[in-house]
């Protein structure tokens, strides 16, 4: 069996490449054992993009595969807790087209877990805020059960929060540049309040949460990954990022980055309708106490065979 393809060749070929460029001050070291991805089943997807609905919630395939997570040197208004490393996902994924909503919310839990504020409206498609990680933990548990009670979801997959380097992986869709959009990103492509990142053309500056999908999707069809609000992810933070094959900090609370206060917090990604546009970029990063909960602060779901 012949384990080097001439395609996996040419993709270390392309990140050692990416790496060079960037201007990267401490070089990632890229595993030279064979990339072979966990074997997929019925319910995996074909290609990157693919859309399955889940009780009434859409999908988007993410494929295994490999990246470098973080940001480069060179990156600017970059932050030290983003240094790169090489990550392998050798299983793939389904992730929320959208940020949980409302809407989604009352479907499945009942009442909304928060108030209402004059920047989050009601309505079922704004998404979800005021949220806390235990009450995200607990809509997943039960979206679960409603999806494998009704034959949605195999009894072998589960949905749950994304690990942090899953996040990342499905924000960049396949890009290596700042953004999914390219090195800048414009209120226009994503909604952010104050100035565009990297001379990106400036837009409108809402100051306040919208409706989901309102932004172009990026390339794999998943849309708000910058903007609108933060979203939890399952990792505790650690200021050095996970690298290796399907990192995953969901229990390592014992080796995080404590808190000025002593305590430890959860990873959040993506930026939110308060920040300025360097706070969208693909590699930003936040940590937040899990218990606490903020109206800009959401999450998405993914349906992963553990």
């Amino acid at each position: 069996m012949r384990l080097f393809t001439v395609e996996k060749m040419i993709h270390y070929l392309l990140l050692i490449i990416a790496l060079t460029l960037s201007g990267c001050e401490q070089p990632v070291t890229l595993s030279t054992t064979p990339f072979i991805p966990a074997p997929a089943d019925a319910y995996s997807g074909t290609k990157a993009g693919e859309e399955r609905a889940i009780e009434g919630i859409k999908f988007c395939w993410c494929p295994p595969g490999r990246f470098i997570m973080g940001s480069p040197a060179s990156e600017p208004e970059r932050r030290p807790a983003e240094d790169q490393v090489a990550v392998t996902l050798t299983k793939g994924f389904w992730m929320a087209k959208y940020e949980a909503t409302q809407g989604q919310w009352k479907q499945v839990i009942g009442k909304l877990p928060g108030e209402f504020t004059e920047e989050l409206p009601e309505g079922d498609d704004y998404p979800v805020g005021n949220v806390n990680f235990a009450e995200t933990e607990a809509f997943c548990r039960k979206l679960t059960e409603m999806a494998q009670a009704s034959g949605a979801l195999p009894k072998d997959w589960e949905i749950r929060l994304p690990t942090e380097a899953q996040w990342e992986y499905a924000c960049r869709a396949g890009t290596t540049t700042a953004t999914s959009f390219g090195e800048s990103i414009s209120s226009k492509q994503a909604n952010f309040k104050g100035k565009p990142f990297n001379g990106a053309e400036a837009g409108p500056s809402l100051g306040k949460a919208t409706p989901v999908g309102n932004y172009p999707a990026n390339n794999w069809g998943l849309c708000d990954m910058h903007g609108n609000t933060c979203e939890w992810c399952r990792d505790w933070f650690h200021l050095k990022l996970p690298g290796g094959v399907d990192p995953d900090l969901y229990t390592a609370q014992s080796t995080a980055t404590k808190n000025r206060t002593g305590d430890r917090s959860r990873v959040r990604r993506g930026g939110t309708w308060c920040d300025d546009g360097w706070a969208n970029r693909s590699a930003f990063r936040q940590r937040f106490e899990p218990e606490r909960r903020y109206d800009h602060i959401g999450f998405r779901v993914v349906a992963v065979r553990p």
